[in-house]
This record gives C-alpha cells, structure tokens and sequence, in this order.
C-alpha cells in the first residue's frame, strides 16, 4: 500500500516553491510544528509585543491607526477593536475570484511567513491558517484591489475574515459562511490579537504564492516547447545538427546550451548529416536554443527572488523578539516579485511567438518541404472542400498577440494611493496575475502546436516510408496519437484543446531531466 506523502512542515525552516505548489494542488498536506521551542519562539513575540503595550508604547497598527492615519492614536480601550476594523473596510475587492488552487498556495503562502517568528501574533493564529489548509476552507478571495505596496491588503483581508467566521469559504461552485464552515471543521472563529490583523494582511502573500503557481507553470511549458520543437524539426525535415554540441560550447549560457543538449538528445543528432540536408533552417528552429534558452537561464535566478521573499518575514512593524525591539519600515513593499513576474511573463510570451513561428511554417506549403497545405490529411476527391489546420493556426496567432499585448511591465505603473502615504507602490500582484493570463495563452498555443507537431510527423512518416523516430520522439508521438485523431477529415477541435490543456496542467509527460 502506498505511503502517503509528507506534508510540508510550517515550523520557521524554508520552504520552497514546489512544496507551496505541492500544498496548492493538494499533493501534500500542511502540518504545523507544535514542538516546544518553536511554539516557544512564537509565544516570545507575542510577549513581547503586549510588554510594549503595557508600557504605553507607540506601535503603528496596534496603538495608531493605518496608513495615513498612523498621526491618530488610539485609546486603549478601541485597540482590541482595530484588527477587525482593518479587514472589515477593506472588504472591497473586484474581479474575478482567485483558484482554489491560488487560494491554497496564499494561505501557505502567508503561513510561512508568519512562522518566521517576526510579526508577534500567536501561535493560535497560526494554528488557524493551517487549520484552513488542512480542513480546505478556502476564502473566496476576489483578485483585484491590490498595488502591491502596504501588503496585499485588500484580497488578504478575506483571509483574515475568514479566520474569524466572517465572509465566505468555497462550497462547490458557490460560497458557504465562513463560520458554518468553520464550526462543521470542529474550528472556532478566530477573535485577532492586537496586530494580528496586519499580520496576516499586510504582506507579500498573494502576488508571491501567485509567483510561486506561476515560476512551476513556466518551466513545465518550456520543456514542452523544447520537446514540441524537436517535433517540428523532424515534421519539417529540420537539420538536427543545429544543436550540436561544440556549436554551443562557444557560446556558454547554462540554460541555452541545456535546451540544445536536450534537443540534441530528442533528435539524436550525434548521427552525421546527410547529403540534401539544409544548410540552415530558419530561426524559429535554428535559434530554438538562444529563445527557450533565455528562459531556462532566467528561471534560477527567479527562483532565488521568488524563494527569498516566501521565506521572509515581509510585514509591518517587524516584532524582533531576539533583540526586543519594534521595527517600522516597509517589507511588505513587493519590488523583487513585480520584477521577477515582469520578466517572466516577457520570456513566456517569447516562447509562445517562437511557436507560433514554427506552426506558421509547419502548415504553409511554401515553407513545410513536401507536406500538405495547412497539414490536412485529405486526399483524393475529398482534399477540396478540406482546410485541415487553418482555423488553428489563426487562433494560435490571435491568442500569441494577446500574449505579447500582455507583457507591459506591471511595475513601472506606480500609483500614489492612500493620501499620499503609499505613494510609490509595486504594482507586484498586477504583474503576478499578467503573467499568469500569458501563461494561460502560452499553453494555448502549446495546445495547438501539439496537435499540429502529432500531425505533421504523422504526414512526414507518410512521406518517407520506412523512416523511424528517435525513441524519446517516438513515444510522444505515440502517446500524442492516443489524445489527437489524425485529421483526414476537418473537424472541430475544440474539446481536443480542453483535453490537452487539462494534460499540460497535469504535466502529463516526463520531459527531460
């Protein structure tokens, strides 16, 4: 019997991106150290934050009001009130709704930060946050509202309503009462300690997990293009040899020559050339490696910004227990994930034009060296009145020009809000969610490019009887023919896209190392 996977343990050591994926798919559970010394960690903050209030000492959030109104004071006898207040007036998100899926990777998100032990809430807090984990309450957290600066304020506010029986949960395809679901989980609602209510809002959480879902999306799809590239390259009769590997050796990017030594791999170019072999394809095969390749190389180093901020304690005030000091400042200030999600998206996008090159190509019979026109598998009296890919081709064009509409650098579009408070912002969650809708239409793209790559393979074997694919490309093209009817005769294509979308989200093929 199979054992179940390790949950992702909360307990201050870091996390990585795919143990947040891992938590946001619900391939692994959250478990919450109840060790004594890390309770005991959380319990100093938290101690030393109500020392400070007992003392009459000043704490922005706790004794003041927010933002702007950190010059009023608050008489003690509110200050109990304030957390509530805080996620009650921001309660005016819009837009469509985060996933399930990006909602579970916000509360772990937001939990690992907490857990640092820096923002003085209670251990019960985070006893809470991983119980919605654990139990799947998930808020319904609308995605728009957020500049990226002061925290993601508003869609985290449903987050702490939620924790205190406020709101709603997901139910199905509609909402349920957070405190009915809470109650029917064995939780109670959650009465917030003084800046706990900053705590779980004012942070980075919703633009990082969005980082984090985004980050495992693109090298996922980069490796698809690279293996639908090598496709294409046996469909258009391609010279593998472009990938070799001395070629590469003088011109050193990590990530580039990777992309080569795996298309060198798929292609198994270690064979010589042959005789009528092309001297030089065009650049959508020939500079495959220096495209897919740039993205490859970026990927690492997003890593590390992505990484670095999920592991940080990224609210406002900082509670140090160490050295028991308050510190006021500004990490709740997006900056490295609205740059890591603006870079992003520009080499997704990349990707989708260099693709959207190749089915140019693939289904033009000026350019395809022998196939069909648009790849239609028609023949004799019926060729006529067939028009195979044409259609496919024309919205994998319209959906790659989205692609590129879309990759505008988010952060360079700094509003000055809230009284002029927060009057240099990241814009990090605009750029988070951009990048994801050009994901979304990059694996569109791959989507069609996998139904044309399946075709014209299929039309190239037709052509050269007695020809084999390399291994690696004869078992995609194998397992492609079990998802995508060969086209002899037009048809819609639809509910195909849907299939192969659902196996890229599913990363349904093993690709590469």
């Amino acid at each position: 019997m199979p054992t179940a996977p390790t949950p992702v343990r909360f307990d201050g050591s870091p996390l990585c991106i795919e143990d947040i994926v891992a938590l946001a798919r619900r391939e692994r559970g959250a478990a919450l150290d109840e060790c004594a010394t890390f309770r005991a960690r959380i319990q100093a903050g938290a101690d030393f934050l109500d020392r400070v209030l007992a003392e009459d000492g000043v704490i922005y959030g706790v004794t003041t009001g927010y933002g702007d109104s950190c010059t009023v004071s608050i008489p003690s006898g509110l200050a109990l009130e304030l957390p509530q207040r805080l996620y009650t007036y921001h309660g005016c998100g819009a837009g469509a709704l985060l996933s399930r899926e990006q909602t579970r990777a916000v509360l772990a998100t937001r939990l690992t930060s907490l857990t640092q032990g820096y923002s003085g809430v209670s251990y019960r807090l985070l006893q809470q946050l991983a119980g919605l984990l654990q139990h799947d309450l998930l808020p319904r957290i609308p995605s728009e509202g957020s500049v990226g600066a002061s925290g993601d304020l508003t869609p985290l506010s449903y987050v702490a309503a939620v924790l205190c029986g406020e709101r709603e949960v997901w139910n199905g395809k509609d909402g349920r009462p957070a405190a009915e679901a809470l109650a029917a989980a064995g939780l109670q609602p959650l009465k917030l300690r003084p800046k706990e209510g900053l705590a779980v809002m004012n942070g980075t959480a919703v633009m990082t997990a969005l980082a984090c879902l985004a980050h495992a999306r693109a090298d996922y799809l980069n490796r698809l293009a690279t293996r639908i590239t090598a496709l294409a390259v046996v469909a258009l009769d391609g010279n593998p040899h472009h990938y070799d590997e001395r070629l590469f050796a003088v011109k050193p990017h990590p990530g580039q020559q990777r992309v080569a030594a795996r298309l060198r791999a798929d292609l198994a170019a270690d064979r010589p050339p042959r005789n009528e072999q092309r001297l030089q394809d065009r650049y959508s095969l020939r500079c495959a490696p220096h495209v897919l390749g740039a993205l490859e190389d970026a990927l690492p180093w997003l890593r590390t910004l992505i990484e670095t901020e999920l592991n940080s304690a990224n609210d406002n005030p900082i509670i140090d227990p160490d050295d028991l000091r308050v510190l006021h400042g500004g990490h709740f200030y997006g900056g490295h994930i609205a740059m890591a999600m603006d870079t992003l998206k520009c080499q997704v996008a990349n990707l989708a034009d260099l693709l959207d090159r190749q089915m140019a190509l693939l289904v033009d019979a000026r350019y395809n060296h022998g196939l069909p026109a648009n790849l239609s598998g028609a023949s004799g009296s019926r060729r006529p009145i067939n028009h195979g890919l044409k259609a496919l081709q024309i919205s994998a064009s319209a959906w790659t020009a989205e692609a590129l509409k879309a990759t505008l650098p988010a952060s360079v579009f700094s509003r000055s809000t809230e009284c002029h408070n927060q009057d240099k912002v990241s814009m990090g969650t605009i750029a988070a969610r951009d990048c994801l809708r050009v994901l979304e239409l990059a694996e569109q793209v791959a989507a069609a490019l996998l139904v044309t790559v399946r075709q014209g393979v299929e039309l190239r074997l037709r052509l050269t009887p007695g020809s084999t694919l390399p291994t690696a490309l004869a078992a995609m093209q194998q397992d492609l023919a079990t998802r995508i009817e060969f086209l002899d005769e037009d048809r819609a294509l639809d509910a195909t896209l849907v299939e192969l979308l659902a196996a890229i989200d599913a990363r349904a093929w093993a690709l590469y190392d």
